[in-house]
């Protein structure tokens, strides 16, 4: 089984891919960092030299703090390190400061807390099914798994590269969800209320988390059909929940609901004055829509049917703005997008409670949750996508059908963060790392599944491929040519649109497999 495995051969190969990945990092200490890399040092000053009262207020630089309190307090203890690093990275007015010691700091404390990542994957390669016997150890599914997320290309360039400290909030994710694969429900409820209030993109899967605690632990037995005893429930199980989520949201906001600044807080942490789209276009609906309202204002223009002095310049030169305004179709608002999600994200969640499927119908539901909102959220990053690629990796190792889907997600969503390093260094790291990982996750689950039905089919396999001419064409051709200067955009637009068709496509071909999926006696009476 898979904990044995773990146990005895386990450690060795488990160690040498954890220490083999932290190497790599410390190999890309010296490459391009984001302007999120001034964001964080700004959070270790303001927490280090403002009382909690001025946290959510100071304004200095434009990147305000705009992240849950935990997440606050986990700069604050980050900045009584630092100082020892270099104490001037702690001063608020020192906007931009980048000394070689603040950059190893700052690069070091993100390989640091990526132990809890490297701990929380090992988790989860204890709760793989692990009947699938094989004699050698790259063949194990605990083996790819590790290597999948371990190894995984967008958490490496977003977190080493660009410069963000998911790993270790992913870490929280993946180990609640090995708590609940483990039936360990209180220890799981607790990591993730912790995880909410670390980062609060992380309520984007709280539905599922929700459901499938009510379904599974407040309800406590199933009839002989699979339908809920409504008999089973454990108003007791519902009180200890109950409790988890209020001590942790005391713990967290108590301080500001006695200053006073909820509001103040809540305004940082839901700016909706920002537009729908981020900078770079996340390949998602709304991308698609975009480029829908760009190419009816081309052929309206073209054939008379709009005034050219009515359109707004924006909309036509500007590229990928934020504050995007369309022209021929109605204009989204942060309402009508929470509206499609709430939608988008019901059928999962109506499958996760009449259609329960233990531990791996909530990674569904959970992996849906995520791309739904994904695909319908207001001012959605493109690093998202993230969310549903990492707890999608321990359903590829299980099943063919979710392995296939999981390929076409991973390399379009993978490929739609190269926007993200956009400086000449960087160009041969990401396609090097792109490539290696590509190409270990397509042979290794075809290796997998070897003995079953090949993992995509010949329309799916020509989609992916194209990736490859799109690439050399944005990345090489485009920057040669006269456009760069007039439509500086139009790589990005074309990364976006071309990988949100793989994305919208991953999505529905995962719903379409949940929804009519069948379930067995067995599973019905589990």
């Amino acid at each position: 089984s898979a904990p044995r495995v773990m146990a005895a051969g386990g450690r060795s190969w488990f160690r040498a891919l954890a220490l083999g990945v932290s190497f790599l990092k410390c190999l890309l200490i010296p490459a391009y960092y984001s302007t999120d890399f001034e964001v964080h040092r700004n959070w270790l000053a303001i927490t280090h030299n403002l009382p909690l009262s001025q946290w959510y207020y100071e304004a200095t630089s434009e990147w305000t703090l705009d992240y849950p309190p935990f997440f606050a307090w986990f700069e604050y203890a980050l900045s009584h390190v630092a100082k020892y690093f270099d104490p001037k990275m702690l001063v608020i007015e020192n906007l931009n400061y980048t000394s070689r010691a603040t950059v190893l700091f700052q690069r070091f404390s993100v390989i640091f807390t990526d132990i809890l990542f490297i701990y929380a994957v090992r988790e989860c390669c204890r709760c793989v099914n692990g009947k699938r016997a094989a004699k050698d150890i790259l063949e194990k599914p605990t083996f790819i798994l590790a290597v999948l997320l371990l190894w995984n290309f967008g958490l490496l360039i977003v977190d080493h590269i660009h410069f963000q400290y998911n790993g270790f909030l992913f870490g929280l994710m993946l180990l609640s969800v090995a708590r609940l694969c483990q039936k360990r429900y209180l220890e799981g409820a607790l990591l993730f209320a912790v995880l909410l209030h670390f980062k609060h993109i992380y309520m984007y899967v709280a539905p599922a988390y929700g459901i499938y605690l009510l379904r599974s632990y407040c309800f406590t037995a199933n009839n002989a059909d699979g339908s809920l005893k409504w008999r089973s429930f454990s108003l007791l199980h519902v009180t200890l929940l109950g409790l988890i989520v209020c001590l942790v949201s005391a713990l967290s906001l108590g301080p500001f609901i006695v200053l006073g600044q909820l509001p103040q807080v809540f305004s940082r942490l839901f700016p909706f004055k920002r537009g729908l789209c981020h900078a770079y276009w996340a390949p998602n609906f709304w991308a698609l829509y975009n480029a829908m309202d760009k190419a009816l204002t081309i052929f309206g223009l073209k054939c008379n049917f709009l005034d050219p002095t009515k359109i707004p310049k924006a909309s036509m030169t500007g590229g990928l703005v934020q504050e995007f305004q369309h022209t021929v179709l109605p204009s989204v608002t942060p309402l009508a997008t929470l509206i499609c999600t709430f939608i988008s994200i019901l059928p999962s969640v109506f499958c996760l409670w009449f259609k329960p499927q233990g531990p791996r119908g909530f990674l569904q539901c959970l992996v849906l949750c995520a791309l739904s909102s994904f695909m319908f959220g207001w001012h959605v990053h493109e690093k998202a996508i993230l969310l549903a690629i990492l707890p999608l990796s321990l359903l590829a190792v299980q099943r063919a059908k979710d392995a296939g889907i999981y390929l076409i997600l991973t390399t379009t969503g993978h490929l739609s963060l190269f926007p993200l390093l956009f400086t000449s260094p960087e160009l041969p790291i990401k396609i090097l790392l792109m490539l290696l990982f590509t190409v270990y996750s397509f042979s290794s689950l075809k290796s997998l599944f070897r003995r079953e039905r090949p993992l995509l089919n010949w329309l799916e396999t020509i989609y992916l491929i194209q990736l490859v001419p799109l690439e050399i064409f944005c990345e090489i051709i485009f920057p040669l040519t006269p456009w760069k200067r007039h439509l500086p955009f139009v790589p990005l637009l074309l990364t976006s649109v071309y990988c949100a068709l793989g994305v919208t496509y991953a999505w529905l071909k995962l719903y379409v497999s949940v929804l009519t999926e069948r379930i067995s006696v067995r599973q019905k009476a589990e």
